[in-house]
């Protein structure tokens, strides 16, 4: 499983014109599921990400968690962070999960970050989207179990 957590002032994601999830001050995750990954991986990356310190403190030191801060969560799925570019010019998606057990692992991994108290909206798995985000910072990681 593979997330790309961007912290974020705002975001929103639109779907067919119609905004379908947005949030204030948090993260954006696009999130990635393998074949391979099982509610285990899904379990470690929502604990490890709502208590990933990366806010400031009033020393300006990134040592505040999400949860510290109070805030949301825009999940996004994504299987093209499992594009695999390095032969030919054209990716090949091969390492992503087929849908159906990608669009249950992606509502499971929504489900245990909002039992951890976290305000959480999504985009439409599947869905063409179209992705806002003023990136705070910028700050930008890859999480990966």
């Amino acid at each position: 499983m593979r997330v790309v957590l961007q912290r974020s002032k705002e975001a929103s994601v639109t779907v067919e014109g119609n905004i379908t999830g947005s949030i204030k001050n948090g993260f954006v995750l696009l999130v990635g599921i393998t074949h391979e990954d099982s509610e285990k991986e899904c379990e470690w990356l929502a604990d490890k990400i709502v208590h990933l310190r990366i806010f400031e403190d009033e020393a300006g030191k990134m040592n505040r968690s999400l949860i510290d801060e109070g805030g949301a969560i825009l999940s996004i799925s994504q299987f093209t962070l499992y594009g695999d570019c390095s032969k030919g010019r054209r990716p090949n998606f091969m390492d992503a999960a087929k849908p159906q057990h990608a669009e249950r692992l992606y509502h499971h991994f929504n489900k245990l970050l909002s039992e951890k108290g976290i305000h959480v909206e999504t985009g439409v798995f599947g869905a063409m989207m179209d992705v806002k985000l003023i990136n705070d910072g910028p700050v930008t990681l890859v999480l990966e179990r």
